[in-house]
């Protein structure tokens, strides 16, 4: 999926790609990714060893704000 081709589904208007920024420790910034499966507390937040993960690319719609993520892929 190329960023530029992408329209809003709800109003048909161009969207850009962004990224949801998430907050961890000490305020250290990351993007957010997908994790296989529930989440399952552990001793220091999630488990998420050995689990399928991919990054998520969000978009935003530059005309009515609609926001749709997609995990994995190019």
């Amino acid at each position: 999926m190329v960023a530029s081709d992408v329209n809003c589904p709800k109003c048909k208007a161009k969207m850009e790609e962004g990224f949801n920024l998430e907050f961890g420790d000490n305020n250290r910034t990351s993007a957010e990714s997908w994790v296989a499966g529930r989440p399952e507390g552990g001793w220091l937040g999630l488990k998420v060893k050995g689990r399928q993960q991919f990054p998520v690319r969000t978009f935003r719609c530059t005309a009515c704000g609609y926001l749709e993520s997609y995990a994995g892929g190019p």
